[in-house]
């Protein structure tokens, strides 16, 4: 067994991670994880699967800093996970593109993203939320290499009707594969502003003693 086979077995027990928000990619398939198309999504993506590709958890990451915004004319990061299941024939991912952006940024190479045979490229924020998909799944093997090559996918230049808890359509298309549309959720993100009035409980109207 090679050394490179021993590093993917490795990887593959270490990611049930078709939900994760991490694209995952190099040159070499370094952070590259072999995955099934039966992995459960930990969050609420939308998912679809076109000839021997996966997309699973696909939707909109809630902004977490001032650098995005689901306002018009803002910049989002697209989150999902696309697994080429077919055991000896690589894919790639050319494009995604939706009328919802004026443009889609993959990472930051050109010429589309591959995807090797029975692993998978996972996008979204890097660092924390790859760890927190991995722990989302149930991953328990501590020897295990979690993916931590990571991809950045941005919506650039928003337009209307990109809020939480709406869909909207983005095709993604992949080299052999073909394209597909999938209806995007946003992230409602993890608090929501509660709205105080005098109905509300726990307060009282002035005046409204009993």
């Amino acid at each position: 067994m090679t050394a490179l086979d021993k590093s993917t077995r490795r990887v593959a027990t270490a990611v049930a991670l078709a939900a994760g928000a991490a694209l995952v990619l190099s040159a070499c398939s370094a952070g590259q994880i072999t995955q099934t198309s039966s992995q459960v999504a930990a969050v609420n993506g939308n998912s679809a699967n076109l000839d021997s590709i996966a997309l699973r958890n696909v939707h909109v990451v809630y902004p977490n800093s001032a650098e995005y915004s689901l306002e018009p004319g803002g910049n989002a990061v697209l989150a999902f996970t696309a697994i080429n299941n077919n055991e000896d024939t690589p894919d790639k991912l050319t494009r995604i593109s939706t009328d919802f952006a004026q443009s889609v940024t993959l990472g930051d190479k050109t010429g589309g993203l591959e995807i090797a045979p029975q692993t998978a490229l996972v996008a979204g924020l890097p660092g924390e939320d790859a760890a927190e998909s991995a722990e989302a799944t149930g991953q328990t093997d501590e020897n295990a290499d979690a993916p931590t090559d990571v991809v950045l996918v941005t919506l650039n230049n928003l337009k209307e009707g990109v809020r939480p808890g709406l869909t909207f359509p983005v095709t993604f298309a992949f080299e052999k594969a073909g394209d597909v549309t999938v209806s995007v959720p946003v992230d409602a993100g993890h608090e929501t502003e509660r709205h105080v009035s005098d109905k509300s409980a726990g307060t009282e109207a002035e005046g409204g003693g009993h």
